[in-house]
């Protein structure tokens, strides 16, 4: 029978704890990674692909993950998404190398690539009216909630039991998400969906999307043109003198365009597409999506810096970073509530170009206290701006590209926009890595240089030192007596280069709220009636 009334909220917020879970996961490893490598024994190089072989899969795969839910049906593939990612969980948590541990990372890419932009469709599927607004809201301060709670709590299981818990405890949360999931959400699909299957649009999309955000992710760390590092994964060396990172950021390009070009023959042709290029001729839709991609080059990336330096510049163990960027979730968190009345008052439209800007004056605000001696108290309201912002950006913003999407595409919509946010974040991170530690390296080098006692060869070493540890190796510096001068002059050096990296992500979010201004403007919807409609686009499940 079709789930209605209040269960559907209850449904909803099934939907919005296993995108929290997903969200969370990608945070929450950040954290535990120093525990893995010493209980796993593993190279700095595998605790790398631990980290972002999830994120890599989770990107390459949002497209795809979206097309199968339209056809499938959404509630179906989003609790196999989240079954497979409780089951990749277990195996990371009882995992015993890096290699199976970077293996079960690559499965909950996949089961998270199923849950997120599904997770969107359901909702666009579900409600419908001012209600779609307030489940938007509720969805998107998820994601900013859960995005600054994944520190905190993964600071607790790492320290308190085991960094395998930070893996263990997705078990019983993905076994209420499924249970409620079933339920309380009704099923829904695409029913007028083509018969057969695009399997080439979906490997050139996979190897397409794999290779963009390879290159973005992993630049800086082997090298935007000369490789600067060995490369290897799973036992398969790269040893040409020119980086991986140009080379798949080519062939994913190429590919991509490939892609493209297949999509429009089949659509021509009336075969069925991965990809329905005529929402792009959706208003809405298509400069929503180019405002997210903006929007998120410098929503998230500052999320990158900021426990950095609260560890390594300011001495705070993990679960106290995760406590000092509780006030980001708490602002998150607020939103939901604010974002449903600001948006019958406003408009959706206005509401996205206010998160926006209180996002850029939170950032920006950030900017202007980051010190080695920074007062516990003086980054916390412009954390809880920051938050606030997320959490009426992202939600009003996803709710705008879906406005005027049919119900029966919404899988498609989803993803498109999905891997737009992602491919703007993962560029995000890039350009802002880049900043922090090249912008490290310089200050510290020229502080150094009048450093009396120290040689040009001695600089270069310290420098490379605390570059390439990511300031971690600050502490060590500091624990000597003969270095704490040092370790003064690497803890200004990162404060420094944390603000430029602020500054650089408020930059971006100004070029993304002048993006934000091309939205359609909307009305402010007036209160639904007492009993919403059934969309005629569902079926019972």
């Amino acid at each position: 029978m079709p789930v209605q009334g209040r269960a559907r909220w209850w449904g909803l917020l099934a939907i919005s704890l296993g995108v929290a879970t997903i969200i969370v996961d990608a945070t929450i490893v950040n954290v535990a990674v120093p525990a893995i490598i010493r209980d796993l024994g593993i190279t700095a190089t595998d605790a790398q692909w631990v980290q972002e072989a999830y994120t890599l899969v989770f990107a390459a795969l949002l497209l795809v993950a979206g097309r199968f839910a339209d056809r499938a049906g959404r509630r179906r593939a989003f609790v196999a998404g989240v079954v497979v990612f409780v089951a990749a969980s277990v195996l990371a948590a009882v995992a015993g190398s890096g290699e199976a541990l970077i293996g079960a990372r690559v499965l909950q890419g996949l089961g998270g690539a199923m849950i997120l932009p599904t997770s969107l469709s359901l909702l666009n599927a579900t409600f419908t009216g001012r209600e779609k607004g307030i489940a938007f809201a509720i969805w998107g301060s998820t994601i900013g909630g859960a995005a600054a709670l994944g520190p905190l709590l993964g600071g607790w299981l790492t320290t308190e039991l085991s960094w395998r818990w930070a893996f263990g405890i997705n078990v019983p949360v993905g076994a209420l998400v499924v249970a409620a999931t079933l339920a309380l959400v009704r099923e829904s699909r695409d029913e007028r969906a083509e018969r057969g299957l695009d399997w080439l649009g979906a490997l050139l999309s996979v190897v397409g999307m794999t290779g963009v955000v390879f290159a973005l992710i992993e630049g800086r760390t082997y090298g935007w043109w000369e490789r600067e590092k060995p490369f290897s994964l799973f036992g398969l060396d790269w040893t040409a003198a020119i980086s991986p990172v140009p080379v798949a950021g080519l062939v994913g390009l190429v590919t991509l365009a490939v892609f493209v070009a297949h999509q429009v023959r089949r659509s021509r042709s009336g075969r069925a597409a991965l990809l329905d290029l005529s929402l792009f001729r959706i208003g809405s839709f298509r400069n929503a999506v180019v405002a997210a991609a903006i929007v998120s080059l410098g929503e998230f990336g500052l999320l990158f810096a900021l426990p950095l330096w609260y560890q390594n510049v300011l001495g705070y163990s993990a679960f106290d970073t995760g406590l000092a960027l509780l006030p980001l979730a708490v602002g998150s968190f607020l939103a939901s509530g604010l974002g449903a009345p600001l948006v019958q008052r406003w408009g959706a439209a206005r509401v996205v170009q206010v998160g926006v800007a209180a996002e850029l004056a939170g950032i920006a605000g950030l900017g202007t206290v980051v010190a080695p001696d920074t007062s516990w108290w003086a980054p916390l309201g412009f954390l809880f701006l920051y938050g606030v912002g997320v959490g009426l950006a992202t939600a009003q913003l996803t709710g705008v590209s879906l406005r005027e999407v049919p119900v029966r595409q919404s899988g498609q919509g989803s993803g498109v926009q999905s891997t737009a946010r992602q491919v703007g974040s993962a560029l995000g991170i890039a350009v802002l890595g880049t900043v922090l530690f090249a912008g490290l390296g310089g200050i510290l080098g020229d502080r150094l240089a009048d450093q009396p006692g120290v040689d040009p060869a001695q600089r270069e070493q310290i420098v490379a030192a605390v570059r390439e540890s990511a300031g971690a190796a600050i502490g060590g510096l500091a624990a000597d007596p003969r270095t704490a001068p040092i370790a003064e002059e690497a803890k200004a050096a990162f404060s420094d280069a944390t603000r430029y990296a602020a500054f650089s992500a408020a930059g971006f979010l100004l070029v993304g709220l002048l993006a934000c201004a091309r939205l359609p403007r909307d009305h402010p919807e007036p209160s639904p009636p007492s009993r919403q409609p059934t969309p005629a686009t569902t079926s019972g499940g």
